[in-house]
């Protein structure tokens, strides 16, 4: 009779599955690096690379935001503009100027680094630091019109 009235009610939560072998909780405590999405640790990368950037050219990019996107959504014939950077035909970021949105608003310029596409290409972490420095320079340069040089302070 117990048996019963423990599988009728049981007031606990499960944190097994079944067969008594899941996890109890999470593999990681959340404070620790390890337990942040691969996603979470690019942004965190990309706001590394352009800290630098940022120190030395606040004042000519108040207008212009960076994002992140997982993949491109870019048409063949967008990447005629030179806002693109691509490896092959595979799109690495994209500069898209300001213009107006939908409801008619301004827009600020906007880099987009592509996040699958830049970590596909890099070895290890470092190197996808690099690349990711080495994009947001261009972009940057792009942006300001001014040579990839001049902004990383060779």
């Amino acid at each position: 009779m117990a048996r019963d009235s423990w599988r009728q009610g049981s007031p606990r939560r499960r944190n097994r599955d079944r067969h008594g072998r899941g996890l109890r909780g999470p593999l990681y405590p959340a404070t620790l690096p390890a337990a942040r999405s691969r996603a979470e640790r690019f942004d965190a990368l990309v706001l590394e690379a352009l800290e630098p950037i940022e120190a030395r050219w606040r004042t000519e990019l108040t207008q212009l935001d960076v994002a992140v996107d997982d993949v491109p959504d870019v048409q063949p014939t967008d990447s005629e503009d030179g806002g693109v950077v691509e490896d092959g035909n595979v799109p690495l970021a994209r500069l898209m100027p300001a213009a107006s949105d939908k409801s008619g608003g301004p827009s600020r310029a906007r880099i987009v680094l592509y996040r699958r596409p830049l970590e596909a290409r890099a070895k290890d972490g470092a190197d996808l630091s690099d690349l990711v420095h080495d994009v947001l320079v261009e972009q940057v340069a792009n942006y300001l019109g001014l040579d990839p040089d001049v902004i990383d302070g060779e």
